[in-house]
């Protein structure tokens, strides 16, 4: 693994333990960064057998920030975020639906590295990381739907972070299948032309 990678990887363990100090709501956060605690080792062993690209790795860095900031203040509580929800007057606060959005056009690139090691540059590979982006995010909106089930219900309201929004597990899918779609834009050039 590259020093630039380790370095990166430093960097956001260093972020995550400032964020992990007095968040707001404490059982939330543990329940929010348990993808974490199985995600970022699998990361690490992803970039050691794939070499994921020095993008594909600042990519997941600024993602992985963005969900941590969340995790600390809860989606739905994002207190920063305040500032956008009014200038544009939104009834809610949107963050949840920003870090859903970054998810289909952050981690694009690397899920698509992965995918080119097996099929190859081609449109497939499009298509099937498009794919994976949809099933990732749809995946996780049944985990949400889970935690309710399985926790305490104010805990799981905590963590759904639905703010009253009765469709708020579709539109989240929605943003990041939308952010997969630029990505398709971008990349269709490169990978369109070859079968």
């Amino acid at each position: 693994m590259p020093k630039s990678h380790k370095l990166i990887y430093a960097f956001y363990v260093i972020i995550w333990i400032v964020l992990a100090i007095n968040p707001k709501y404490p059982e939330d956060w543990l329940l929010e960064n348990v993808l974490v605690f199985i995600l970022f080792p699998t990361i690490l062993w992803l970039d050691k057998k794939y070499h994921f690209s020095l993008t594909s790795v600042i990519l997941f860095l600024v993602f992985s920030i963005f969900h941590s900031i969340g995790a600390h203040y809860t989606y739905a509580e994002m207190p920063h975020f305040d500032m956008v929800t009014q200038f544009f007057g939104f009834e809610r606060n949107h963050f949840d639906r920003l870090v859903h959005f970054l998810s289909g056009l952050l981690l694009f690139k690397p899920i698509l590295e992965i995918i080119i090691a097996h099929i190859g540059k081609n449109r497939i590979a499009l298509v099937f990381t498009f794919t994976m982006v949809t099933t990732i995010a749809t995946f996780y909106e049944i985990l949400e739907w889970l935690a309710v089930i399985i926790f305490h219900s104010d805990l799981g309201v905590a963590f759904l972070g639905t703010q009253g929004d009765v469709w708020d597990a579709q539109q989240d899918t929605l943003v990041a299948m939308l952010g997969a779609l630029i990505n398709v834009a971008i990349f269709y050039r490169s990978y369109g032309h070859q079968k």
